[in-house]
């Protein structure tokens, strides 16, 4: 289900302005027959649909999975991987004894269940692993999974820590098997349309971007819930803590860890990233050269230890892949009247606003406002019998919406399918380590910059701080 054509720069070279003709494995994106959408007669509406080629998996294609870090991202990864079929969950670990009872409860009495994500690596009848953990675990667990010859599922960010990303790239490339990070939105039909139409050339040459994340709420800020059985008995403390300094119980840290610093990283590491691997994926970028952001800690003060309002500026070079343009990101988690999630490029020529599911294309008018001539027309043209004139007909809409079919899986969906494909042989998944690390360090270097109050640079290409 997903394009079997790499993302990266090499592959985009000389094609950034024709038509995507390469089709998803066993699965195309098709746009409906345009329709006018009520209130605007400028515009049209277009269906993206995901065609599947209905595949019958062999009981011998079987793949029983792990989940390592069983709290609620965890247990949902777990939910969407056993759509898809001959996936059989056999092994659970956490280090909180609660979310290994509801495992169990869940998924029956016989699924082995351990607080040591080492026994779940041990057991034959394991072949793939999600690592749903902490940020501060990500790359040791993939690491010695990847080791033992397990597919590996790693949220993201895929690193705590960029020096991190070249160890975890080394071990993906001699174990052989298949790694992808969880930016879900890289097997979204928003992120497919977007890079079609980039790549066609519909919104000219780029030079600016932008994306957005909104959260006004408790849970959206991360203020989860402390379970009430939580105690030094029912928590493995010191294995929480792992490589993070040693300290005194706290669940809040445990239950709460984005909030802290040893544990998570932040908005920039939570959401910043899901908008770099959208953005890299569409217009093949490795990334930015140069990153600077400011922010605050503006209502959640609750001991946290991390912004909640971030911004941050982004310089990318020239390369074969796209032109030399600016980024801005930013995340509010003190507003819940800007929307959840966009990421908009602007172009020489018009501009698109892509969504996991939506994808909006304006194009530009180009009239001068201070042009005479053109001014006169146009007061002609109002004053026409029905006010638009035959030539005016015949212009492009200046504004087409691409959504997505009703009943679509979603992105998740998509995402595991194409990780579970290439698991059995299929295309190579569309964000492996290499990719990850690009997406993850920007973000990463926010909180640098953030944090050391300083401008971080970064090489792209040889994925290393400058």
């Amino acid at each position: 289900m997903s394009d079997t054509t790499e993302p990266g720069p090499e592959s985009l070279a000389g094609s950034r302005r024709k038509f995507v003709k390469s089709v998803a494995a066993g699965s195309l994106l098709a746009a409906g027959v345009p329709s006018r959408l009520a209130g605007s007669d400028s515009a049209i509406h277009r269906t993206m649909a995901r065609r599947t080629q209905e595949r019958r998996v062999a009981p011998s294609d079987r793949i029983g999975l792990g989940i390592i870090g069983a709290g609620g991202m965890g247990m949902a990864d777990v939910s969407t991987a056993l759509r898809i079929p001959e996936v059989e969950l056999v092994a659970a670990c956490d280090v909180f004894d609660g979310r290994l009872d509801a495992a169990r409860e869940r998924h029956g009495d016989g699924l082995f269940t351990t607080r040591h994500y080492e026994e779940v690596l041990e057991r034959d009848d394991v072949d793939a692993v999600i690592v749903g953990t902490p940020d501060h675990w990500h790359q040791p667990i993939s690491i010695d999974a990847l080791r033992a010859g397990k597919a590996v599922y790693c949220e993201k960010p895929m690193v705590h820590r960029i020096e991190e990303g070249h160890d975890l790239i080394a071990a993906e490339k001699g174990s052989g098997s298949v790694f992808q990070v969880g930016s879900q939105g890289m097997s979204s039909l928003g992120n497919e349309k977007a890079r079609e139409l980039y790549l066609d050339g519909a919104i000219g040459e780029l030079n600016y971007a932008e994306g957005f994340w909104a959260r006004n709420d408790p849970i959206g800020a991360w203020q989860y819930p402390i379970p009430e059985d939580a105690s030094e008995e029912t928590v493995d403390w010191k294995r929480f803590l792992g490589p993070a300094p040693d300290l005194s119980w706290d669940p809040l840290r445990i239950f709460r860890w984005r909030n802290y610093r040893d544990y998570g990283t932040g908005v920039a590491g939570d959401l910043f990233v899901h908008l770099f691997s959208s953005l890299h994926f569409v217009v093949g970028s490795r990334g930015p050269t140069r990153v600077q952001a400011a922010g605050g800690l503006r209502y959640w003060k609750d001991g946290r230890e991390v912004p909640d309002v971030l911004l941050g500026v982004f310089d990318y070079p020239e390369t074969e892949a796209h032109p030399g343009f600016n980024l801005s990101l930013r995340v509010n988690f003190v507003d819940g009247t800007s929307g959840s999630t966009f990421l908009r490029l602007v172009g020489s020529e018009g501009a698109m606003d892509v969504t996991w599911t939506e994808v909006i294309l304006r194009k530009n008018v180009a009239v001068d406002p201070m042009d005479a001539f053109s001014q006169e027309k146009m007061a002609e043209a109002a004053a026409s019998a029905d006010g638009l004139p035959p030539r005016v007909r015949m212009l492009p809409p200046a504004e087409a919406r691409y959504e997505v079919e009703r009943g679509y899986r979603g992105a998740h969906v998509d995402h595991f399918f194409n990780w579970f494909e290439a698991i059995r042989g299929g295309p190579p998944v569309r964000e492996d380590a290499t990719f990850g690390l690009r997406a993850a360090a920007p973000a990463l270097a926010c909180n640098l910059s953030y944090f050391e109050d300083r401008i971080v640079r970064w090489d792209p290409d040889t994925m290393r701080l400058i």
